[in-house]
Order: structure tokens, then sequence, then C-alpha cells
């Protein structure tokens, strides 16, 4: 298929270039073979003309700067190649004219615009893409596997992972776009609740304050009734009272950068005495978090600060019984915290886990066996420049707490009668994007409120 524009994100010409130009430069720093990295193309949902909608791939998006479907750039020495074919008559007639390969150089500061025929491998360093098709047409190409990243591709991988860590002016510039659009999103689906009568109800309005910026969701939205599901992507169930609603939806920018936004409320617009407790109880860890996230700060630690300051609560409330250092030991919290304090953001939502852990771990650092840290995503210090969320929560999870080797192991730190008075807890999650500063943090998602009180008046505005 002749390469198109999927969109044109609303960037002036002098800024993209410069900003591409920069990131080029900062590569050719870190590596000096040859670099090739494919956008990828359109895959069909059923027969060949009805496709999934198109993504180009982040690491070809954060140096070519625009969502260009099936082209290819090469980077080397500082300097960006383009390759992609003008579109025929055949595609204008069905998609409408698009800017010529000259054109989008210019617009994106490249120094050569080619046919995509005209692509040679020259022994470079690539990343592989998601869709098979050009996965496939990659390896062929490189003459080399890309199911492991190894040699000269692991390499690439290392240096694009520092470089896109700690974010410049213009990925943070998108960022904060995406975030406006979320909290406004999530303003939309709290007062929507009042009248939906589904979870479909409330995903649809805030899907469509998303839609009505031009942006579209960073991932599949999860609005659900059965919070403790982590990723639930159905929305068929009804609303009830006395049912809490979680809302983990988040916008993407048209140039690819994303946004990731968690918020649980009482669909009544007040909160039950249970409720309210454990919602205290995550909101403790998450604003302890973010109180202490600052550059050189291990993320592990917020997330072990979070854990402790969950369990502590659990024990106040008679959920927990013991010391909360040493129920995290145990990972007595992991039964009702089971995943990591967050992880970092950028042009992926999980920014950068097509690479594995290479992004997330410190370099000698790797995932634990424990129950309470195996699904960390970050375990680095933090820096500067890198955006990151912090979303504790509380989750009452079947699959974990009838597990009957479980309930053994933790008899006698679960008071396991106590737990049943908090049977309309069935999942709270808080989350929120931070970009660390020089001095501290900012969060960058600030304007969409976490107090108790305040979450009830939005929602409660139109009942």
């Amino acid at each position: 298929m002749p390469l198109q524009i999927a969109s044109s994100p609303n960037f002036s010409v002098p800024s993209l270039a410069e900003t591409l130009r920069q990131r080029r430069q900062k590569l050719a720093q870190h590596i000096n073979s040859p670099v090739l990295l494919w956008s990828g193309q359109t895959s069909s949902r059923n027969f060949p003309a009805n496709v999934f909608p198109y993504r180009a791939n982040s690491h070809f998006l954060y140096f070519a700067g625009l969502p260009l479907l099936n082209a290819a750039i090469r980077l080397e020495a500082g300097r960006m190649t383009l390759f992609m074919d003008d579109a025929t008559p055949a595609s204008i007639l069905w998609h409408g004219d698009s800017p010529k390969r000259e054109e989008i150089a210019v617009q994106i500061g490249a120094d050569e615009a080619l046919p995509l025929k005209e692509l040679k491998a020259y022994g470079a360093a690539t990343l592989p893409v998601q869709d098979a098709a050009t996965r496939s047409h990659q390896s062929e190409m490189l003459g080399r596997s890309l199911q492991d990243l190894s040699g000269i591709d692991r390499e690439l991988a290392k240096a694009i992972v520092q470089i896109r860590l700690v974010h410049d002016a213009g990925a943070i510039d998108q960022i904060r776009q995406a975030a406006a659009v979320t909290v406004q999103a999530h303003k939309v689906g709290m007062v929507a609740t009042a009248s939906a009568k589904n979870e479909a109800h409330v995903r649809a309005a805030m899907e469509s304050a998303i839609m009505g910026h031009n942006m579209t969701c960073a991932y599949n939205s999860i609005v659900t009734v059965q919070g403790e599901v982590l990723h639930n992507n159905h929305y068929h169930q009804a609303i009830q009272p006395g049912n809490l609603l979680l809302a983990d939806v988040g916008a993407e920018t048209e140039s690819g950068w994303a946004s990731d936004v968690t918020r649980t409320w009482a669909v009544s617009g007040q909160f039950s005495p249970t409720q309210r407790a454990i919602y205290e109880i995550v909101l403790t860890a998450h604003d302890l978090c973010i109180g202490a996230a600052r550059p050189g700060m291990e993320y592990k630690d917020l997330h072990l600060m979070a854990c402790e300051a969950i369990a502590a609560g659990l024990v106040e409330v008679g959920i927990l019984r013991g010391q909360p250092e040493d129920l995290v030991a145990m990972d007595a919290h992991a039964l009702f915290f089971p995943h990591g304090v967050g992880h970092i953001l950028g042009l992926d939502v999980h920014d950068m886990e097509d690479l594995g852990d290479l992004a997330g771990y410190e370099a000698g650092r790797v995932r634990s066996d424990r129950f309470g840290l195996g699904y960390l995503r970050l375990d680095r210090p933090l820096r500067a420049g890198m955006v990151v969320t912090i979303e504790p929560g509380f989750y009452q999870v079947p699959a974990i707490l009838q597990d009957l080797e479980r309930r053994e192991q933790y008899k006698k730190a679960v008071n396991w009668e106590r737990l049943e008075a908090f049977a309309d807890v069935r999942g709270i999650r808080i989350e929120d994007d931070v970009l660390i500063t020089e001095t501290g943090n900012e969060v960058l998602t600030a304007e969409l409120p976490t107090k108790l009180e305040a979450i009830e008046e939005l929602v409660g505005s139109q009942s």
C-alpha cells in the first residue's frame, strides 16, 4: 500500500524539525552504526480493506515525528533519510491526496527523501515493529532474526532507552496536552455517571471528550464496576447503587504521546463508610509517593513506601494483623496490592515495554520473583525529565484471596472475617502522571481532584 500520512499533528515546522534534529544528534552520540526504523503498516480486521486503526511504531515516531504509514528512516551520524512512496491515483481516490515525499522531508527536517525501493539495509541496526508483515520484511532485508534483541540491535535499544527515558521540551509539551484532555475526560465521566445505565455509557462520555480534541485513547479504556479486574475491558454491566466505578482512561495526542489516569468514585456520589476507609488508605499511599518523587529517588523505594502505607492502613481498619514493615517483608500487602506502583510514560503508555525490561530496569537489575515485587515495571533512580505514573490500589481479586495455599500462608496476617465487612470495595486505584523536575516533581494531572470530598462533589453535581 502506498504511504499516506495518517494524521497531521499540530507542530510548527521549525519546532518539529529542530526537535527531531536534536534527537538524531543525541542518538549519534550513543551509537556508531547506521540505524533503520520502520513505521509499520495497517493490519486487517477481517478482509483486506477493513483495517484496525493505524498506529505508527513509537521508535519511528520519536525520530520521524509524523505517523507516516509504511515508511522508513535511515539515521547515520545525525543525518536522516526518509523512504516512502507518494500516494497512487487509486489511493487518492479512496483516501484523498496527501503531501509529497519531498514536502514531508522538509517538515521533519530530513536530509534526503527517496522511494521505498531505494531502501537498503547497509548493515544497519533496527528494532522490530509490531505488525507481522513489516517485521518479516525487516528480518528478510537485514538477513537476521529479530525475535531476540542481540548484537547491534540490542545496542540500539540501549541507546534509545537512554534518550527516551528523559523527555525533551517537545515531548513534555505533548504529554501536557494529553494530560489536560484526559483530565477533562474524567470530569465528563464523573458527571455522566448520574444518568448512566451501564459502564458503556460512562466510557462513551469519556472517550467522546478525548475524540472531540482529535485525540485517541492511549490504551483500551477501563471503565468498570469490577475494579478488582486490573485491566477490565468489558463495559456491559449495569451501574447499581452502592457500586464503585473505576475508570482508567488516558488520551494520546495525534503524534502519539500518552497520558494515563485512574480515578475511582461512588456512582451514587457518596462513598459508604467502608469505601471511604479504603479510599483514604490508597490516597495516603498515593500522596506519600508523589511527595517523595524527586531526582535520585529509587522508584522501587516509592513502591515499597506505597506498600507499607497500604499495609499500615489495612492494619488500622483491622484487615491485616502485625507490623506494616513485617507484613510488606512477607508480601502480605500484595494480597490486596499485587501490582507495581506505576511505570514510565511517554510515546507508549507503558513506555518502551516492547524492549522488555531494558527500559524499566537499571543495568544489572532483574525482576524479583517475590509475590509483592514481581510486577514492578520500573526499577531505576528517578531523573529530571522523566514522566512516571503513581498508581497505588486496593483490590479484592478472587483468584488471589480464594487461593487455598495463600489463605494458609497468610492465615495469621489476615483477619478474614473482618475483610467480609468490606465486600462493597471490589477495587480502588488512584493514578496521576508525574513529571520529575530538577527540584522535585510536577503532577501533570493535578487539575483532576483526588480528595474524596471533591470527587463526591463532581459526581453528585448532576444528581
